[in-house]
């Protein structure tokens, strides 16, 4: 997966637009965030001490709550994982270069169903 591959997935989602958040692109529905490319802070690099950080790109997607952050961790797809800055907050990680399209399409799916207005996502489910 690649980022060009990230934008026209979101583009499949309805009412989404893309914006910008410190230099780094995002994309909403309804004016709410539910997934941003999120490469790594210095911060971030320097709490894998000697590890080597997952390389990017790397995107951030929102979930419903932290038990689903939970449920998707649990999965042990390939690629998705979180970091201690995402601790108590309901998103996860994904390694573009390491997850499927079905992977990535299905939690660009949920970020989107976890932050649309609760009437366009049953009005979208209805259709599917």
């Amino acid at each position: 997966m690649r980022l060009e591959d990230v934008v026209r997935l979101a583009f499949e989602l309805p009412e989404v637009t893309e914006s910008e958040s410190r230099g780094n692109r995002t994309w909403l529905v309804a004016g709410k965030m539910f997934a941003w490319e999120r490469p790594f802070s210095k911060a971030d690099i320097k709490r894998y001490g000697d590890q080597e950080p997952p390389a990017g790109p790397i995107l951030a997607v929102r979930v419903a709550d932290l038990a689903d952050k939970e449920a998707v961790l649990a999965t042990n797809q390939r690629g998705f994982f979180t970091i201690p800055h995402f601790d108590g907050y309901p998103a996860v990680l994904v390694q573009l270069d390491r997850a499927t399209t079905k992977e990535v399409r299905e939690a660009l799916l949920d970020g989107w169903l976890a932050r649309a207005p609760k009437q366009l996502a049953d009005d979208f489910l209805s259709r599917s």
